[in-house]
């Protein structure tokens, strides 16, 4: 692999796909006990998260942006990122947040490294099946190929480009958009970095 396009680091997880290069920076649990059901019935876990994880969860769960600075100084461990054309953040399918977390985290790593961030290449049709609830790989990836879409732009030919995702699960958001970028956006090459991923590929 040529140096214009390595990027890696021995505490990151590898994650295979479709794309050039794919890693999670690391896992977002270390582990879960079940605590039987809650008052209204509902399973409920005490969850001990990763270092990433826990300032993801408060981050997009508590709205505290000031995580961003100390996640962005982990992702330092992380070489090649400067080598990158283009960062990408994936597009969330929750539009009512007072901010995207994922967009938050692309914008403050491409100001770091200097490389540019586009956050309206893709984007996600609303409606349609709550995705977090499909568990089938085959029937996620079809819906997911039916509601993610690319914006033609100008700055994507050719270009070597960064994947940016919060979590990743199973991977489908992330070969769907893969698809997008080689097929129709004819980029040179597919990244993909997520901050952490599930113990468990559901």
């Amino acid at each position: 692999m040529d140096s214009t396009t390595d990027v890696r680091d021995h505490m990151t997880i590898e994650l295979h796909g479709n794309w050039h290069k794919g890693l999670a920076f690391d896992v977002h649990t270390l582990s879960s006990t079940y605590l039987g059901p809650d008052e209204n019935g509902y399973e409920h876990w005490e969850n001990v998260r990763s270092e990433m994880g826990e300032l993801l969860y408060q981050l997009k769960y508590r709205g505290d942006k000031t995580k961003i600075q100390t996640i962005i100084q982990l992702l330092d461990r992380i070489k090649g990122i400067e080598n990158m054309d283009l960062l990408i953040p994936i597009p969330s399918t929750n539009r009512n947040r007072e901010f995207q977390p994922v967009v938050e985290i692309a914008r403050a790593l491409g100001a770091q490294h200097g490389v540019e961030t586009l956050d309206n290449v893709l984007h996600k049709t609303p409606g349609g099946s709550e995705l977090n609830n499909v568990l089938d790989t085959d029937e996620r990836e079809h819906l997911l190929n039916e509601r993610i879409h690319l914006t033609p732009h100008e700055s994507v030919p050719g270009s070597k480009i960064f994947l940016v995702d919060d979590l990743y699960r199973s991977g489908a958001t992330l070969r769907a958009a893969t698809s997008l970028l080689y097929e129709q956006g004819n980029a040179a090459t597919v990244n993909v970095l997520t901050m952490t991923r599930t113990r468990s590929r559901r």
